[in-house]
């Protein structure tokens, strides 16, 4: 029998996308014989994943899980709406939430992680769910929040199902007592936020480079009031305070009463705001446009 070398395995691996463990199988039961070990994960179907990686992939799933004091939350691309609405996408993407927990939420890490209730890798499950669906996916991203008291709070708007959906949030709350009173606060900030958008926790969190280029907008817009510069710098600062309202968690007014600041509610609560994560299903991917009738026209060609 031919010698299955590591190098063998990668080779084969470039060549088909299929996992590290499908591909040493498909190589022992070739012999060693790189075409026909192709032939073996075409048949398998596990070679079809590579040739759908190049697709875009926006849709797909928001899942979160929760445990004593943390909570996950991980983004799992497809190409279609269709197929999160797949049982087997949606147990996938509840796994690796579950996963998350534990292995914290670097997505390579993850990615190498065992699958739970097997003896291969996540991404080599992935794999498998590509070749079976028939559609690209990837696990774009994930966020572990933990608290050394109190709860990590997980809302999901529009859930397909419990803890799966488009739009997901975590809101780590910091307290000694009150847990339970604290788990339906942070629902509450959950809405908010995924309601708000906020984009840092407090203005210490305002990314630097955001906050200068909305100061100099703001400057020439005032520059040209013909007012003298020390009124200038006054207006200038009254304008940042709103925008801290706009894009800050702590600053903006809750939104269940209209009235209130969000660290007021917090402080009224006894507790301590220390994070918060919020996931928008395919937000920041570029979806390539769709030209129907050019999609049937080469339909009908084809």
């Amino acid at each position: 029998m031919a010698e299955i070398t590591a190098a063998l395995v990668r080779d084969l691996r470039e060549k088909t996308g299929a996992g590290m463990m499908d591909c040493k199988k498909a190589l022992v039961e070739s012999n060693g014989d790189m075409e026909a070990a192709i032939d073996w994960l075409r048949k398998k179907g596990l070679s079809a994943a590579a040739k759908k990686s190049g697709r875009v992939a926006a849709e797909g799933l928001v899942g979160v899980a929760s445990g004593p004091n943390v909570a996950a939350m991980v983004e799992v691309n497809a190409e279609t709406d269709f197929v999160a609405r797949n049982d087997a996408f949606q147990a996938f993407v509840a796994e690796v939430a579950g996963l998350a927990l534990s292995v914290g939420d670097d997505v390579e890490a993850l990615k190498a992680a065992t699958y739970p209730g097997t003896t291969h890798s996540t991404q080599e499950e992935l794999t498998r769910l590509i070749a079976t669906i028939g559609e690209n996916m990837s696990i774009r991203r994930a966020k572990v929040l933990r608290v050394p008291s109190g709860t990590v709070a997980t809302y999901m708007h529009n859930a397909v199902k419990p803890g799966l959906g488009k739009i997901g949030v975590l809101v780590a709350l910091q307290a000694e007592n009150e847990i339970e009173a604290l788990e339906a606060l942070g629902r509450q900030i959950g809405m908010h936020v995924a309601a708000t958008r906020p984009e840092a926790l407090d203005v210490s969190a305002v990314d630097p480079s955001a906050l200068e280029r909305e100061k100099a907008v703001l400057r020439e817009q005032a520059a040209g009031s013909g007012k003298k510069p020390e009124i200038v710098e006054k207006m200038i600062e009254g304008r940042i305070r709103k925008y801290y309202e706009e894009v800050v968690l702590l600053e903006q007014v809750w939104v269940h009463d209209g009235e209130t600041r969000v660290k007021e509610v917090v402080k009224k609560a006894g507790g301590q705001l220390t994070g918060f994560a919020r996931f928008h299903l395919g937000e920041g991917i570029e979806k390539a446009a769709s030209d129907f009738a050019a999609e049937v026209a080469a339909a009908a060609k084809g």
